[in-house]
């Protein structure tokens, strides 16, 4: 199962995906993304527990982070694992993506940019 599980931590929904995100999870990936977004939450996606990622898996992504900017909330990885963050740079994504080292980081970036 590519989704591992859908949290809520301080008002944002934070996505979990586990395991190999290829062609045959990509649907359930994008499905959940797009629930999320849909809640108008931004939503942090963990990409701790992701040992392959291939380009329908990075579709998801990307039309999760076009469906965010849309609707002017904000879709961010958390915890991008090496393997997963070297196809993100194979495909200059890393700059197109905002990306945290862990949830700590991603907590603590949007607490200086909510107003609270």
């Amino acid at each position: 199962m590519a989704v591992a599980g859908i949290t809520e931590s301080e008002g944002r929904l934070i996505v979990a995906l586990e395991g190999e995100i290829d062609l045959e999870q990509a649907g359930a990936v994008r499905r959940a993304l797009l629930d999320a977004l849909k809640k108008g939450r931004n939503v942090l996606v963990d990409l701790s527990q992701v040992t392959y990622i291939d380009s329908s898996g990075i579709a998801s992504l990307v039309e999760g982070l076009q469906v965010a900017k849309k609707q002017k909330s904000e879709l961010a990885l958390v915890a991008v694992s090496q393997r997963v963050r070297r196809v993100l740079e194979l495909a200059r994504l890393d700059k197109v993506f905002q990306i945290h080292t862990d949830l700590a980081a991603a907590t603590a970036a949007n607490a200086g940019s909510s107003g609270h």
